[in-house]
């Protein structure tokens, strides 16, 4: 999952999205609206955490063009406001959750957890297809009731596959949604984690049981019995 981290106090940024990439994600970093606004239109974000006091252009005309583009977006604000006018101006501009600071860090995982959740139709916090089983609370994974020891890149593909189970995901989506802006788009790295990820489940590409390569696709968790 990529998310968008906007926020112009630096040392929080900066521990925002220390923290959230330890959990998996791939996290990009704006300090004020306007580079917000071009990140945006360049990739594709899972999640937008959005401070609403920001230099060159208030948070709020961010969610509003924001909005006006990207009708879908996941958007969670996170500021110092806290009066009830500007939670409910927020949430009636399209925010789907407002977290006032100062905030526990647990919590803006949890509410970050529970957008991402939104996006799909399953609402469990444990995901499964067939032996594999994953709890995105614990952030741990199992096959065949076997703890696999992934590194963090790993686990994040091996969830955004199974969020998409029976789908094929293209190399391009994975970068998109799994690492930063600092990835080499020609890079060989996902087919290299994707390997190492097949040895973990004691799958194999030839014959797969889990992860099978779809030609001119990407690749695809396999659905049970398929």
């Amino acid at each position: 999952m990529r998310l968008l981290v906007v926020e112009d106090e630096n040392d929080l940024a900066t521990a925002l999205g220390k923290e959230l990439a330890r959990d998996g994600y791939a996290v990009d970093l704006a300090e004020d609206g306007e580079e917000a606004l071009f990140l945006i239109e360049i990739n594709n974000y899972d999640l937008v955490v959005l401070d609403l006091n920001l230099p060159e252009l208030d948070g709020l005309e961010v969610l509003d063009r924001l909005r006006a583009d990207h009708p879908l977006a996941k958007v969670l604000i996170l500021t110092a406001r806290t009066e009830v006018e500007d939670r409910v101006r927020g949430l009636d501009m399209g925010a789907h959750d407002y977290l006032t600071k100062p905030f526990y860090l647990k919590e803006l995982k949890a509410r970050v957890r529970a957008l991402l959740r939104r996006d799909f139709v399953t609402q469990d916090t444990v995901l499964q297809c067939g032996h594999l089983k994953m709890d995105t609370v614990k952030h741990i994974a199992w096959c065949e009731n076997r703890p696999l020891d992934l590194t963090r890149k790993e686990y994040a593909i091996l969830r955004y596959l199974l969020l998409q189970t029976g789908k094929a995901v293209s190399q391009e989506e994975l970068l998109e949604h799994i690492w930063d802006d600092s990835v080499n788009p020609f890079t060989n790295v996902v087919r290299v984690h994707i390997n190492t990820l097949r040895r973990k489940l004691g799958d194999n590409a030839e014959n797969p049981i889990y992860i099978e390569t779809i030609s001119g696709m990407g690749y695809r968790l396999k659905e049970p019995n398929s």
